[in-house]
């Protein structure tokens, strides 16, 4: 499967929502295709280099573990320039990567086999629903960070995902929490960070 790239400072996870600022001229030209026949594009955060192309540079190189989005939102309030709301999908695993002549990158990419749909919550980790829960309801419900519904706040791998999300770690950490393929390793080290934080309520 071949899809355009977009290497940003940010991890997008699968069923999160990511608000994204459009104006270079290579990544409108692959929103406005995106838009018109419904495709994807696969989000990375950025391994090496910048997200805006600076001339004499090389482009930016992309971790190998992604994230495919759609937009699911988008608007322009200032001319050339597109806000949008891009929606996560699934992960991928890149396999190769090209620049083209637009500056482009292009990468073939294989998906990354996910756990079952819903994974119920081990006991053990019950304490981790009543703050995502808090967290989540201070949200505005159309803020753009804000989780899409349905919320499943049941689902062992939902749960990991968006407090990956939220967690105030660095993206390097984020990534790897995204490159994990056990859900239930993901809510450990989750777990274990809140509450050397002394941010879960008592069991």
């Amino acid at each position: 499967m071949i899809v355009p790239l977009f290497p940003l400072q940010s991890v997008l996870f699968p069923g999160g929502r990511l608000p994204m600022r459009i104006f270079e001229q290579r990544y409108m030209d692959m929103a406005k295709v995106c838009l018109k026949e419904s495709a994807s594009f696969g989000i990375c955060l950025i391994a090496k280099g910048e997200e805006v192309a600076v001339a004499g540079h090389k482009p930016a190189e992309p971790h190998a573990v992604g994230t495919l989005a759609h937009i699911a939102d988008w608007d322009m309030q200032q001319l050339g320039v597109l806000d949008v709301i891009a929606q996560g999908g699934e992960r991928f695993r890149l396999q190769r990567h090209w620049v083209e002549d637009s500056g482009l990158l292009r990468g073939e990419i294989e998906l990354i086999a996910t756990t079952p749909a819903i994974m119920p919550i081990p006991g053990a980790y019950a304490r981790l629903v009543p703050l995502l829960r808090a967290i989540v309801e201070d949200m505005e419900a159309d803020a753009p960070h804000a989780p899409a519904l349905p919320h499943r706040f049941f689902d062992a791998g939902w749960l990991g995902m968006r407090y990956a999300e939220v967690l105030p770690i660095p993206n390097a950490a984020k990534q790897k929490l995204l490159e994990m393929d056990d859900s239930i390793d993901r809510l450990e080290i989750i777990y274990r960070f809140l509450e050397s934080k002394g941010l879960l309520p008592d069991a």
